[in-house]
């Protein structure tokens, strides 16, 4: 009988000792620069937000997130998980796909909070791209150019508007419009309608708007992506939303009246669903991993703080009150790991579109289980290390607030749950894990 490898590739180890020794020699050197550490000590949610302006992140935050982000691609970790053809090393050989990407998330959120890998703001030294995975599979020749070769210059900003304020998780029922019109001789679409949480308005430039085309209310054929310039007079951002973890910039947008011509459609027209749909499965495995490595930096933090204090001369750990939540938590990570690097490996043995069908329940454990797990561990260090938890000097409720969000974004927990019951249960026509080879 074979035996089961579960050691991770030398190279992804080297990897990783070549990431932890430029975040040593290059990162923290920035972060400790000047006064740029008040950015993640206790003064970090001041720091970072302009309150005077809607709640937005400062200049000198963003400008700071940018030079460390200079640096990873001048070293040539930024790209990593992008085709070579983009600069990055994934070549379809394991480098660079969803194991190793969900091994080195894991690893950078479990140092903590730092410069080289700040969730709040989806920023790390080794970069995700689900823009550009968009474009990569749906794009045309023209757009590729523009967008990924704009984005990665740093030129390119897009931001992605498929959420409205009546319609969260049933995208279906959106109430955003497009309806064909010719101007000057060229055939186009007229957009109506209302967006929220549109990450990014504040400095991007181009929008992934999505309107129904044709079809019914509650019909996923039928809606289709319009790439949109952010400088068109009909997009008006009209609020910024404040958030449980500030800064914010989450927009509400509304769209008036704006006109592309067909060249601005993104993938096959009617179907904007699967190009929404595109980077899900990558984004959420991803997302999964630095909500696992977040929760083991709770977990490891609290295990060391409670042999250090010793109220009433014993070390905290001495209690059982004190270990048998952290043995739990710390039992759920080692299960948990397991899973994730199980579902990144086989996501990477077989063809992108593939991956829902064949995987897409294992994804949805894996995200919904992790986010849980991190506020989970996050609770608990705050309650393990008392008055000094709740204290903003210690980084727990940042981690709590924070992932807290995961919760609910990239798909709430009840819609992770929910398909995962789909393939439990046989419904939609999914095969049951009853039937399925386990």
């Amino acid at each position: 009988m074979a035996a089961m490898n579960f050691s991770l590739p030398p190279d992804l180890v080297q990897y990783l000792k070549d990431l932890d020794t430029f975040i040593e020699t290059k990162i923290k050197p920035l972060q400790n620069r000047d006064d740029n550490n008040r950015f993640f000590d206790y003064r970090r949610e001041h720091a970072r937000t302009d309150w005077d302006n809607g709640g937005l992140p400062r200049k000198e935050w963003e400008d700071l997130l940018h030079e460390s982000k200079r640096l990873a691609d001048e070293a040539g970790f930024y790209r990593l998980s992008l085709p070579k053809e983009y600069g990055g090393q994934n070549a379809g050989d394991g480098r660079g796909g969803n194991l190793w990407m969900a091994v080195i998330r894991e690893h950078l959120a479990a140092k903590g909070l730092g410069l080289f890998n700040d969730l709040q703001t989806e920023h790390s030294m080794v970069g995700n791209f689900p823009d550009v995975i968009m474009v990569q599979h749906f794009g045309t020749p023209e757009q590729k150019k523009e967008l990924i070769g704009g984005r990665l210059d740093g030129k390119v900003r897009i931001t992605f508007g498929l959420t409205e304020p009546e319609h969260g998780s049933d995208a279906t029922h959106m109430a955003t419009r497009a309806k064909p019109e010719t101007r000057n001789g060229v055939e186009g679409w007229k957009i109506n309608g209302w967006k929220k949480w549109q990450t990014g308005m504040h400095s991007a430039t181009h929008c992934f708007i999505f309107a129904r085309t044709s079809g019914k209310d509650g019909q996923a054929k039928g809606i289709s992506c319009f790439v949109v310039p952010r400088s068109d007079p009909g997009i008006k951002t009209e609020s910024y939303q404040w958030t449980l973890n500030m800064p914010t910039d989450h927009a509400s947008v509304s769209i008036e009246n704006v006109w592309v011509p067909n060249s601005s459609i993104l993938g096959p027209i009617h179907n904007g669903l699967g190009v929404a749909q595109a980077f899900v499965h990558e984004n959420r495995i991803r997302q999964a991993a630095s909500s696992l490595g977040a929760a083991v930096f709770c977990i490891q933090s609290s295990v060391e703080y409670a042999n250090d204090r010793a109220p009433f001369g014993v070390p905290l750990s001495h209690n059982q009150g004190i270990q048998f939540p952290l043995v739990e938590l710390a039992t759920q990570a080692e299960m948990l790991r397991l899973l994730i690097r199980k579902t990144a490996l086989e996501m990477d043995s077989m063809p992108h579109v593939e991956v829902e069908k064949k995987l897409g329940d294992k994804v949805s454990m894996c995200n919904y289980w992790a986010n849980r797990l991190c506020t989970e561990a996050a609770d608990r260090a705050i309650q393990v290390h008392g008055g000094n938890g709740y204290s903003r000097h210690f980084p727990f409720e940042h981690i709590w607030r924070h992932h807290r969000r995961y919760r609910i974004t990239e798909g709430s927990e009840e819609i992770q749950m929910r398909k995962v019951a789909a393939y439990l249960f046989g419904f939609g026509g999914r095969k049951s894990l009853g039937d399925a080879k386990l």
